[in-house]
């Protein structure tokens, strides 16, 4: 390895334009961490946010954004036992995948799947430890449920449509077009609602309601959501692209006995996400290999196009996981 490395920075906060490459000083692995050569980076809305001032990394993690990547070990720390150097993975990262090369504790690290590429592998950590630990483990979905993913055609959406599929949930999605209801469809949704056309808490009561509902977007749509739940319902609010604010009604709460609930994944504990980690390997990443599951990918961007990257994320047209190509 070299002393020094690319990595993008937040130059100060704002729009896309404000990501900047820059030249960093190559991490060192610390006690349980690895370094890994980068060699695709996914790109997710935490990293816009991160951009944009309102989501500050925490205590002690790198201020790169970036926090998941696929690539080659080139240095373990004191106490690791897996991986090896020279071994590909994927990995969670707390921060800085925007770079050549990036710290992160082993035990955050998955294999990259038996067939599959780095770059498809990169698009896995974020949206697979959000999606496992906020829908299955959070959320508790059991087979014949009826499950609602708000912003089905998202990095996030494409992964819980596959994944509650998969363990046998009756998936419905929402999406902002014809052709993203369509993909959403053809992953494995028993039907997509165009929000722009259909209103979702009628269809969702005319069904019976959610047993669930992942939710990304917050403002009105939460109180929404909760209409659209069937009794004993859970609601699991993961992001608000629509604000954090909502007026609710919480007697409908008491007499229906629903369940709100929600998370973020960076601020948990290093533990917290091992434990995540090890559940996707034994159940998740037997479904990666066998191709019932696979990440959709949208496209990909040179490192130091990650402007561009980020101004096609907000566009909201993307469907699917955007990676930045770096190694």
């Amino acid at each position: 390895m070299t002393k020094t490395m690319r990595a993008v920075e937040i130059s100060q906060p704002g729009g896309p334009e404000v990501l900047r490459l820059t030249e960093r000083p190559v991490p060192e692995p610390g006690h349980g961490q690895v370094v890994i050569r980068v060699a695709y980076a996914g790109v997710n809305r935490p990293d816009a946010l991160q951009r944009a001032g309102s989501y500050a990394p925490p205590p002690g993690a790198s201020d790169l954004p970036g926090l998941e990547c696929s690539g080659e070990v080139v240095a373990t720390g004191p106490g690791v036992q897996w991986p090896a150097v020279g071994d590909e993975v994927c990995a969670l990262l707390p921060g800085g995948g925007y770079a050549d090369y990036v710290a992160t504790p082993a035990a955050h690290c998955l294999p990259v799947p038996a067939g599959m590429g780095l770059r498809e592998a990169a698009c896995l950590p974020e949206t697979f430890f959000t999606v496992w630990s906020n829908v299955f483990q959070r959320g508790g979905l059991q087979a014949g449920e009826r499950f609602l993913v708000h912003g089905g055609s998202s990095g996030i959406g494409t992964t819980a449509i596959q994944l509650a599929a998969a363990f046998g949930a009756r998936v419905f999605a929402t999406a902002g077009s014809a052709d993203k209801c369509a993909a959403c469809v053809d992953l494995g949704a028993e039907r997509a609602i165009n929000y722009r056309e259909e209103d979702f808490v009628e269809v969702m009561r005319g069904l019976g309601g959610a047993n669930l509902i992942l939710d990304m977007v917050g403002g009105d749509y939460i109180a929404r959501s909760v209409k659209a739940l069937a009794d004993e319902g859970r609601l699991v609010q993961i992001a608000f692209l629509q604000g954090p604010k909502a007026e609710l009604n919480f007697a409908q709460v008491m007499a229906r006995r629903l369940t709100i609930t929600g998370s973020t994944l960076r601020p948990q504990s290093d533990l917290a996400k091992a434990r995540i980690a090890e559940a996707l390997r034994t159940q998740v990443w037997p479904l990666l290999e066998a191709g019932r599951v696979a990440p959709v990918m949208d496209s990909d961007f040179p490192l130091d196009q990650a402007s561009e990257a980020h101004a096609r994320m907000e566009g909201s047209t993307h469907i699917g996981k955007i990676v930045l190509k770096v190694a």
